[in-house]
């Protein structure tokens, strides 16, 4: 609804221009926003006070000329001009349920869907050679569930798993490897059946010995190269990294897959020529032996310029040069009309650079959107970044174990007679999804507090709430036997049944606001709000006891849509949804 009041205002602009209203080449950001008071109507814009200066007019004025010339339409009841200039919008009750009959046989809801575009989304990411650990959930989550939103939408997307899978801790891995083999020979690979354990001993020789640090550099240079000894372990480290990475994904519900690693090694082959292209730009300077770009734009504090590392002194490669040719690649190969990064917030100023210098390079093409939808981090109850209680880091499989465990007892204290295998099929779901849930209904930006208590929580914005929620509604329909729909129509006519109508009306706008800035949190307000704007309806509006047959049957029909869309909304964060808990 909100679209359509849109286009009434974008064809009353383009009725402007021709009466000379506003100029011709004028363009208008065209804003309508939900109301929060219904007296005011259901959406408002504030255009009349926007074209105020270039109309020459006063805003209620411009308000009343507005209303004017919009197109009629069957969706709009009334329109009236509020305070300075405010145009408020009555939507029709009967338009109102048309549009939800639609979208109850439509298979996206009613969503309007946007101009298809090709969106690369880089999220995950992990360094490979070592166990993924909780500062990998956000990224992963959060990007998946964009991910599917976009798909949702229609648009083409490409994942992209940059997993760290080159640099200097797979030099520490191959230099610790090559000693171990020359003591012990071929068997010495059986050390890779506890990579992290592997990976802790290499940083230890790495930091305590010169000469091990020295020989790690030199076959990072040389695996770089292409030399055949490194890549050949270096492809034995990655294969075991992989398969812990997935196996992880598969238990997350996450729709990463092998075919989506793109790692920093795939673009190797291009590194040489990234550093070819700038020196032909005149853009690369020299400082300290090492290779960088200087651009105005950064600066430190004390005024002096930032430098963008692309080559060591040594010959090495940094992130800059990998993510540079990522960039060339995304737009010169995927044809990407748009490029999202789900990478730490604390990684905005290398993204800032590398994203300008890619621009200026010309790497990318001018109309590529570039994006860095970075986030906080997740901490502990203390407020610093989640730790185990030995300060170490929290191991992701440990955290998702844990999740199960406390998932089992809750459900297990609220169905003390269901069999143990539905128990473990319950608690499995509940605990993956309060985790994910508890990470996504957080605005990806800010830093949140882990709490297991909070998050297994039934009361507020928790997964175990709207899980319940979606059985609930769908419980309706395991007692509303031989009731035939097929003819059934959508008639609003107590309040509450108008409010539940609007707030599922608003589905489409929620996914569009969801995806332009990737924020799953918006998603999962939407949903939170829903399910409770039906047990307000469900309250004050008797469904199989409705006093008509139409009545229960429209009630029904309302009943079908929430379920609808509270779990198509879930499964587009990746929840899964239960039929009983």
């Amino acid at each position: 609804m909100k679209s359509h009041i849109e286009s009434l205002l974008e064809q009353t602009i383009e009725s402007f221009k021709q009466q000379g209203i506003v100029p011709a080449d004028f363009q208008a950001r065209i804003q309508v926003d939900r109301t929060k008071d219904k007296s005011h109507g259901d959406l408002a814009t504030n255009l009349a006070m926007m074209l105020t200066k270039v109309a020459k007019k006063n805003p209620r004025e411009l308000a009343q000329l507005i209303i004017d010339t919009l197109p009629a339409s069957s969706y709009v009841a009334k329109v009236e001009i509020a305070g300075p200039g405010f145009i408020n919008f009555f939507i029709d009750d009967n338009a109102l349920a048309n549009q939800l009959q639609q979208a109850l046989n439509d298979d996206h809801l009613g969503v309007v869907l946007p101009a298809k575009q090709t969106i690369v989304v880089d999220y995950s990411s992990p360094n490979l050679a070592k166990e993924m650990h909780v500062g990998h959930l956000r990224s992963t989550i959060i990007g998946d569930s964009v991910v599917r939103a976009l798909e949702f939408l229609g648009h083409n997307v490409i994942r992209q798993n940059h997993v760290g899978d080159w640099g200097t801790q797979f030099g520490m891995l191959l230099a610790l490897m090559e000693e171990l083999r020359a003591a012990n020979g071929e068997q010495a690979k059986m050390e890779l059946s506890d990579l992290e354990s592997f990976y802790r001993a290499a940083k230890v020789r790495f930091d305590e010995s010169t000469e091990f640090a020295t020989r790690a550099r030199q076959l990072v240079v040389a695996l770089q190269s292409g030399d055949e000894y490194c890549n050949k372990l270096w492809r034995e480290f990655n294969d075991i990294s992989l398969s812990h990475c997935h196996d992880v994904y598969q238990r997350l519900g996450v729709s990463l897959t092998r075919a989506d690693v793109h790692g920093e090694s795939a673009y190797n082959a291009d590194l040489a020529q990234v550093v070819k292209d700038l020196d032909a730009q005149g853009l690369l300077s020299e400082s300290n032996g090492a290779k960088v770009v200087f651009q105005e734009a950064f600066r430190n504090k004390e005024g002096e310029p930032l430098p963008v590392i692309i080559q060591k002194a040594d010959g090495g490669y940094l992130y800059a040069t990998s993510d540079l040719a990522a960039m060339r690649y995304r737009s010169n190969v995927l044809k990407a009309d748009r490029a999202m990064y789900f990478v730490d917030l604390r990684q905005a100023l290398h993204f800032q650079q590398v994203f300008s210098l890619a621009k200026l390079a010309k790497f990318v093409r001018p109309e590529m959107s570039l994006e860095h939808t970075g986030f906080g981090t997740m901490n502990g109850e203390d407020g610093r970044p989640f730790k185990t209680r030995s300060g170490g880091v929290v191991k992701l499989v440990d955290l998702l174990d844990e999740a199960d465990v406390r998932a089992l007892e809750l459900v297990r204290s609220k169905n003390p007679d269901m069999d143990e295998a539905t128990l473990t099929e319950i608690a499995r779901v509940v605990g993956i999804s309060s985790v994910k849930y508890a990470d996504l209904s957080k605005n990806r930006t800010s830093d949140y507090i882990f709490s297991f208590e909070q998050m297994l929580s039934f009361e507020g914005n928790t997964a175990p709430y709207l899980l319940y929620a979606y059985t609930r509604v769908a419980g309706i329909f395991k007692r509303a036997t031989d009731i035939d729909l097929s003819q059934a129509k959508i008639v609003l006519e107590h309040e509450k049944e108008k409010d539940l109508g609007t707030k599922l009306a608003q589905f489409g706008e929620v996914l569009t606001r969801m995806t332009d800035k990737g924020l799953p949190h918006v998603l999962c307000g939407y949903l939170y709000e829903l399910a409770s704007e039906f047990s307000s309806f469900y309250e004050a509006c008797p469904v199989l006891a409705a006093e008509t047959e139409a009545q229960k049957q429209s009630r029904l029909l309302l009943a079908q849509l929430t379920a609808k869309t509270l779990k198509t909304g879930l499964s587009l964060l990746g929840i899964e949804t239960l039929e009983r808990m």
